[in-house]
């Protein structure tokens, strides 16, 4: 009977029996699907391999950069091309998000590119209650309660929102400010004031882009994982089910979105890919991509140009291009709701679609009931940054018990 049981094979579980393994412990980590990774995946699009769920993590911290460097794919670390991401609004064009925020929340509120966005009126209301006296408590908030109360309405709704379900697929108001930004509640009241805040954590930043990528895809962390795993004795198996992780013998890491009573719930994602062939689309003319308002009239949340982000993947393509499109609400045809939506955000017609796919993820909620050792997404939020920092975490705690 192997020592640690790791229940569920994406990234934290594999993170979790790695860091185990390679301290002797013996490890088994046991997965119901037929693969490993979660929605760290591949799929192939037109030939090109792509991936079919995260493409990116967040710079901030180190640990991803670290685990990359011990896994030996240090190397091929790479950053996006330099260029802006886009806001398409409720109503009017599209336009270039602020230069000086973060998570959508601006460093100066009056800024131009701001006003742009928000408008003259909310952009002086925001100035005038973030030079307001910071309320006790403002730092246990949600973002979204913070941002409403310090810079209002308009600069939550049209700005941070937009940005925030980019980045975690949920509403500022659901989402925590230390899970936002662990560094942000402490900042905020060492300044006094939400702006203080961001423009501190800007300073702070490395210099930069802030997410990084892998070339090749992100998809390629999984297998290195796994053959480490097996290279230090840890045992993987694939299509093996625990429907009661509580009668499991031994010490057991649950590393899968499951509640007491069965499968956990969660926010359905789905992502439509499209390899297109438009010239037009050569000189990016939406940037890297898009985030999207609630109201605008798309029903996409979101768009990456992947070709425009990523140098390796431009190279990959031969001349083609690859946009992807998330959805809250399942499309009634994605693939024809994507090419429509697409051509709407990047302002160009897309008469030729090479090729297109269609995935589903489902991002887990928070977890209710605690068991002893949980990983991944229910407890670390989302973004490859805090899940394998939470993992590493929960590693080096069951070494020292």
């Amino acid at each position: 009977m192997a020592d640690i049981t790791v229940v569920g094979g994406g990234v934290a579980g594999l993170v979790v029996a790695r860091r185990l393994a390679l301290s002797g412990i013996d490890v088994t980590v046991v997965e119901a699907s037929d693969r490993l990774g979660g929605p760290v995946a591949r799929h192939v699009v037109a030939g090109i391999a792509l991936d079919a769920g995260a493409e990116s993590f967040a710079v901030r911290g180190g640990t991803v950069a670290a685990l990359l460097e011990e896994l030996g794919l240090a190397a091929d670390i790479v950053e996006p091309r330099p260029g802006p991401a886009w806001l398409q609004p409720a109503d009017g064009p599209a336009v270039p998000l602020p230069a000086t925020a973060l998570l959508g929340i601006p460093a100066d509120p009056a800024a131009d590119d701001v006003v742009r966005v928000v408008g003259a009126a909310a952009a002086a209301d925001a100035v005038r209650r973030d030079a307001l006296p910071l309320t006790p408590g403002s730092d246990t908030l949600t973002l979204g309660a913070l941002v409403r109360a310090r810079l209002g309405d308009a600069v939550l709704e049209r700005l941070v929102a937009p940005v925030v379900h980019g980045v975690h697929s949920q509403h500022p108001d659901d989402v925590p400010l230390s899970r936002a930004h662990p560094a942000l509640p402490a900042e905020l009241v060492a300044t006094g004031s939400l702006t203080g805040a961001v423009s501190r954590l800007r300073a702070a930043a490395p210099p930069g882009s802030a997410v990084a990528g892998i070339r090749g895809g992100m998809h390629r962390l999984v297998p290195a994982l796994a053959a480490d795993i097996e290279a230090h004795g840890g045992t993987i198996r694939l299509g093996t089910r625990v429907d009661d992780v509580a009668a499991m013998p031994g010490r057991v890491v649950v590393a899968a979105p499951v509640a007491a009573s069965g499968p956990a719930p969660g926010r359905r994602i789905d992502l439509v890919t499209l390899v297109v062939e438009q010239d037009a689309l050569n000189a990016a003319p939406r940037g890297s991509g898009l985030l999207v308002a609630a109201g605008a009239p798309v029903a996409a949340r979101a768009l990456t140009h992947a070709t425009a982000k990523w140098e390796w993947l431009r190279e990959a393509a031969g001349g083609r291009h690859v946009v992807r499109l998330s959805y809250d609400a399942v499309p009634a045809d994605p693939v024809a709701t994507a090419r429509a939506d697409a051509e709407e955000l990047l302002g160009v017609p897309l008469p030729i679609v090479v090729d297109a796919a269609h995935v589903v993820w489902t991002r887990p909620d928070p977890a209710s009931a605690l068991r002893s050792i949980v990983v991944g997404e229910t407890v670390a939020g989302s973004g490859l940054a805090g899940i394998i920092a939470h993992a590493e975490r929960t590693a080096r705690d069951l070494l020292v018990r």
